[in-house]
């Protein structure tokens, strides 16, 4: 069984990789690196025994992306993580989110058309519920309005796939996750992000390591138990196996309807704080932090009902929030050594 994952560097996307090829998928991989690095097909060849087919190229890109289908046309799906990801980013430079992000999906669903290839797994997020109205989130609460271009640009990519499975042969499942952290239990893969991360928990392993002078945590003034802003934190190998999941959901034909969602997440809100102590403690190390200006795009506290994932998907999160940060610690430590 052949599959495709766009951004299979990546950080999801890799440690999915894995995940697919440890249990005999054959894994196809395009990427543009453009926030990741090539030498990552090398690490997920040494944690799984197998080397995947690496091709790179920029999935916005119609007429390279048309020519890489023709030449797989034999796949049995698609996961679709190739996109921008930076909520702060996306709000200074919306037209480059909007270009990349939806342009790429329209040129898979076109090729996938063309190819008769049916199966699509799509890297969705919570930020399309924006600041939800009840907490935990369900995938039955309204899709609210945008908090940043990033969150638009994943609930337009949900409504291309809902109006395109009307008219073409294609069946799509777009898993929406929270927050994943986290790394390799190999400490071979982790978060790796080109230049100043914009995400929490690389900053801060960053921050331990000595790479960055000092972690700014965006607000204290939200209304939340200690004032800073509250995620449901999720594993990336508990994400990886999601992943896994779905894929064999729409080849075994298990799904209820053409176009499905599920909440990715482990049901648990930590704030900012929680997150700091938790690396604390595991790795002994004393951080340096600052409490700064909120930053613009965030939402103030959502986590996840993942009810529905358990119950039809059959998946579930596993790990703790110490493992998740333990495991992130120790990837900084075997990349920054390894270096």
């Amino acid at each position: 069984m052949k599959i495709l994952v766009t951004g299979g560097t990546g950080y999801i996307g890799s440690h999915t990789v894995v995940e697919l090829q440890s249990q005999g998928f054959e894994v196809v991989i395009v990427d543009n690196l453009s926030n990741s690095q090539a030498w990552i097909v090398d690490a997920i060849a040494d944690i799984s025994g197998k080397k995947p087919v690496f091709e790179q190229f920029d999935l916005a890109d119609q007429k390279l992306t048309s020519e890489f289908f023709k030449r797989h046309n034999d796949l049995q799906g698609v996961i679709h993580f190739a996109a921008y990801k930076a909520v702060g980013e996306s709000v200074e430079k919306p037209l480059m989110y909007y270009r990349n992000n939806l342009v790429s999906l329209m040129n898979i669903l076109e090729a996938m058309t063309e190819n008769q290839i049916e199966n699509l797994v799509f890297s969705s997020s919570c930020t399309v519920y924006g600041q939800p109205d009840e907490l935990p989130v369900s995938e039955k609460a309204p899709i609210k309005l945008a908090e940043s271009p990033y969150g638009n640009t994943k609930q337009i990519s949900e409504e291309i796939l809902k109006d395109t499975i009307k008219s073409a042969k294609i069946n799509a499942i777009a898993l929406r996750y929270f927050n994943p952290i986290g790394a390799h239990q190999t400490a071979k893969i982790g978060e790796l992000p080109l230049g100043v991360p914009n995400n929490l928990v690389p900053f801060i392993t960053q921050t331990a390591i000595g790479l960055r002078q000092q972690l700014s945590v965006f607000g204290d003034d939200y209304n939340t138990p200690d004032g800073t802003a509250i995620r449901d934190y999720i594993h990336v190998v508990d994400l990886a196996e999601a992943h896994v999941v779905a894929v064999k959901r729409m080849i075994e034909k298990q799904m209820k309807n053409a176009f499905e969602v599920f909440n990715l997440g482990t049901g648990n809100g930590y704030s900012v704080l929680d997150v700091i102590k938790s690396f604390e403690k595991v790795s002994g190390e004393k951080l340096n932090y600052k409490i700064v200006d909120r930053r613009a795009g965030d939402v103030e506290k959502v986590w996840a009902n993942p009810e529905w994932s358990h119950k039809e998907l059959g998946w579930k999160a596993k790990r703790n929030l110490d493992e998740m940060t333990a495991s992130a610690w120790k990837w900084e430590q075997y990349y920054r050594n390894k270096n």
